[in-house]
């Protein structure tokens, strides 16, 4: 079996990108989880637990929660301030 490469064995290049990975990871988490919080039941696909639960997979969790989890129909409507 190969040996998994450490933080010393990776280039510049691949450890930019590993950080940004995880940047864009971290935030789209952190989005999902404050419009899961922000936003009425009535507006959410499912339960909100799922959803939250569903979050927490790198990149599929929040993408498909901002895809699929939200109600984009009038009837629900909400206020921005």
């Amino acid at each position: 079996m190969a040996r998994k490469k450490s933080w010393r064995d990776m280039s510049n290049g691949q450890r930019f990108m590993l950080m940004v990975s995880g940047a864009v990871n971290l935030t789209l988490l952190v989005a999902a989880q404050r419009s899961l919080a922000r936003t009425p039941d009535a507006q959410i696909r499912g339960k909100k637990v799922l959803w939250r639960a569903a979050s927490f997979i790198n990149f599929f969790g929040p993408v498909s929660y901002f895809l699929f989890g939200r109600r984009r129909d009038g009837s629900a409507t909400a206020t921005r301030r």
